[in-house]
């Protein structure tokens, strides 16, 4: 694949990513006048499109050979514990109940919606950075096998 096309590639993915992005904050958004039943199903949709990106992503890349690949699968190794560790969490609080425990644990889940966001804005930065990198590299790539050889 030629430079164009893996940039394009990449930046439909940039492009996609900033719809996610778009329509999860709307969906923040509408989340505080959703009744509970509706915000139940939502939840549960998204943590099954969480669940299906994040195995797709792992598979392609435990597929790659690339050492920056395989950095990935650990780094979401790493977030998916996280969050089984915080959604396992907050389902043992869900069966405990009262005031004061519901109230620990709106607390504890507004944190971690705040550090997903946090970490997922890091990613984004990492991904312009790598396409941006990438293009540069393409170029070199390209110059040098342009370039006369002594001889």
């Amino acid at each position: 694949m030629g430079i164009s096309e893996q940039l394009d590639k990449a930046s439909a993915q940039l492009k996609g990513l900033a719809d996610q992005a778009s329509a999860a904050q709307a969906n923040a958004v509408a989340a505080k006048a959703k009744s509970q039943a509706d915000l139940e199903k939502q939840v549960d949709a998204a943590q099954a499109a969480a669940t299906k990106t994040a195995v797709e992503l792992e598979t392609a890349a435990k597929d790659s050979k690339d050492e920056a690949s395989q950095w990935w699968v650990q780094v979401q190794d790493n977030w998916k514990a996280h969050i089984a560790k915080v959604r396992n969490g907050a389902d043992a609080a869900k069966a405990n109940l009262d005031a004061k425990r519901a109230e620990a644990r709106a607390e504890r889940a507004e944190d971690n919606a705040v550090d997903a966001v946090e970490f997922a804005y890091a990613a984004i930065q990492e991904a312009e950075y790598q396409v941006l990198n990438a293009a540069l590299a393409r170029l070199d790539a390209d110059e040098a096998a342009t370039a006369p050889t002594d001889g």
